[in-house]
């Protein structure tokens, strides 16, 4: 019988070693196991794996494996991530796992004035976690040394991908130096990250740890079927009024309107404490508000998708999906906020009649049936209000015209019999 994988098994130093073990990583995840020797051995990498499964430890350990220690002034590693918010979260997980080196680790972002950012380059930096666009800025500016740049990370290459950095991307592949180590992480593997990789990766070895878009195991799913948004929200408040049970809660919408709208009745009911996030926010307020939910000041916290993947807490009782995502993969990554780090968590989402359509196709991608269940009993149910009726009339005849371009609609059927 073989022996059960450990940190010790890879070709890490001491220093490495005695982090992973205080930062509670007892043994390694899939992806560990099977990225950290190819990373160490110096292949080119692609890894499929989603948030959650230990990938940023997967190229963090052989990365300070490779750099060491501090040396000279310029960035010897480079990372790319699409959000402030991720250069931030990717640089304090790194940071701890090099809290026994002298190694210099700094996010670099936009957002901010670049007067600080460009004084700490100054000052001496080993690896470099940046926005695209922020380190281009700063590179234009002659503020950014790159010529001794040996590895480049590419985190999240899939919402980069989504955001339209392609652009920016290549920009930045042309002024680093072309002989480097290249690695690209992504949870899926779309075409346009397909098209990425074979861009600026020489012969990478591909390692999936889970079939693509597939939910966390550790995440029990539920669906409820609910008529209205007011069935919606009396729902919420039903759930919510467990304090107990639901201890952290991430509660999704699709749009920054309904989200401020759930904000403020949480507020009036009392219900909390919560705090709501989208793109509207400043970047401050964002991280404020992420880091007051990690250290447990806050019970709920309201967000939109924007936001979904810059949010790595642990112990997240519960994702609520208030609305059915259109980008099916954003379920993939909501749900993927809790059951993290090996702690069990459940994903609830309430879907009217117009969003069954998207489970359906939300379903196809997972490859597995989410449960349906009743709404319990003593939750009120709303009359839909005639325009929201007609909403989702029209939505639900939209869905069906796109599977069937000759289906007329039931708008049009009435109009004929008049």
């Amino acid at each position: 019988m073989s022996a059960a994988p450990s940190f010790e098994n890879f070709n890490l130093n001491r220093q490495l070693l005695n982090a992973v073990s205080e930062a509670g990583f007892e043994a390694p995840t899939e992806i560990q196991q099977k990225a950290i020797p190819l990373i160490l051995g110096g292949q080119e990498l692609i890894g499929i794996a989603q948030t959650g499964t230990g990938k940023t430890a997967a190229y963090a350990l052989p990365l300070l494996m490779k750099v060491k220690y501090a040396q000279g002034k310029d960035p010897r590693a480079l990372i790319l991530a699409p959000t402030k918010e991720l250069t931030i979260q990717i640089s304090e997980h790194i940071s701890n796992l090099a809290k026994y080196t002298d190694l210099r680790i700094f996010p670099l972002y936009g957002g901010v004035g670049p007067t600080q950012q460009i004084q700490a380059i100054q000052n001496g930096v080993d690896i470099l976690i940046a926005t695209p666009g922020r380190f281009m800025e700063l590179y234009l500016k002659g503020e950014l040394p790159t010529k001794l740049i040996k590895t480049l990370v590419l985190d999240e290459a899939d919402r980069m991908m989504d955001m339209g950095f392609m652009h920016q991307l290549r920009k930045i592949f042309e002024v680093i130096p072309s002989k480097r180590q290249n690695l690209l992480f992504s949870a899926t593997f779309s075409e346009r990250v397909e098209h990425l990789s074979k861009e600026f990766l020489e012969f990478p070895v591909k390692i999936e740890v889970t079939p693509q878009a597939t939910a966390a195991s550790k995440v029990e799913q539920v669906l409820y079927k609910i008529p209205n948004l007011k069935t919606k929200i009396n729902f919420l408040e039903y759930l919510l009024v467990n304090e107990e049970e639901f201890n952290r809660v991430l509660v999704f919408t699709r749009t920054k309107e309904v989200a401020n709208n759930i904000f403020k009745y949480l507020e009036r009911k009392e219900i909390g404490p919560a705090r709501v996030i989208h793109s509207n926010k400043d970047q401050n307020t964002r991280i404020n508000a992420v880091n007051d939910f990690k250290d447990g000041k806050l019970r709920v916290l309201v967000s939109t998708d924007v936001t979904a993947r810059g949010i790595d807490v642990t112990k997240v009782s519960h994702v609520i999906n208030f609305d059915v995502p259109i980008l099916y993969e954003d379920y993939v990554h909501r749900i993927g906020r809790t059951g993290r780090a090996f702690q069990e968590g459940k994903a609830i989402t309430f879907a009217t009649d117009a969003e069954l359509y998207h489970i359906q196709k939300i379903q196809k991608l997972i490859r597995e049936t989410i449960p349906v269940k009743a709404l319990p009993g003593d939750v009120e149910i709303e009359e839909t209000p005639k325009y929201e009726a007609k909403d989702m009339a029209r939505e639900i005849d939209a869905q069906k015209r796109k599977e069937d371009p000759t289906f007329k609609g039931a708008f049009h059927e009435r109009k004929r019999k008049k």
